[in-house]
């Protein structure tokens, strides 16, 4: 490799390479970045990370009830998840609706028992609000 060495106050401060060595060692390196982002992803995986579709994120933001989403995503019935939460299924279904809002304590329940955060399940306007 062609390098050219500038110094400055007697130490190394450049090196210069030709352009082609530069784009050689750039796309190695950014190839390492993604195997190192693969196995990153991987480990998150083994570790128990959960994929979720695109479907799933772009419905929520497309404004429809997340809590609704989430709900189908893990194949629930209003009835298991409301039973699931400690709640009716009128209350549950009046939340999916927008009828209602529902507690903090109540969003919380129906959180932990579509196994998300109460973030997940909150409206997006709402969050963004």
């Amino acid at each position: 490799m062609n390098v050219q060495i500038i110094n400055k106050n007697g130490r190394p401060e450049w090196a210069i390479i030709p352009y082609d060595e530069y784009i050689r060692l750039k796309e190695e390196a950014e190839m390492l970045q993604d195997v190192a982002d693969f196995d990153a992803a991987k480990e998150a995986l083994e570790q128990g990370e959960e994929l979720i579709p695109s479907e799933v994120t772009f419905a929520i933001l497309d404004g429809e009830n997340p809590i609704r989403i989430w709900r189908n995503f893990r194949a629930l019935t209003q009835q298991e998840l409301a039973d699931k939460a400690g709640i009716s299924k009128p209350y549950l279904s009046q939340i999916e609706t927008g009828k209602r809002t529902g507690t903090a304590e109540v969003l919380a329940a129906i959180a932990d028992a579509l196994g998300v955060t109460v973030d997940d399940v909150m409206p997006v306007e709402i969050r963004e609000g």
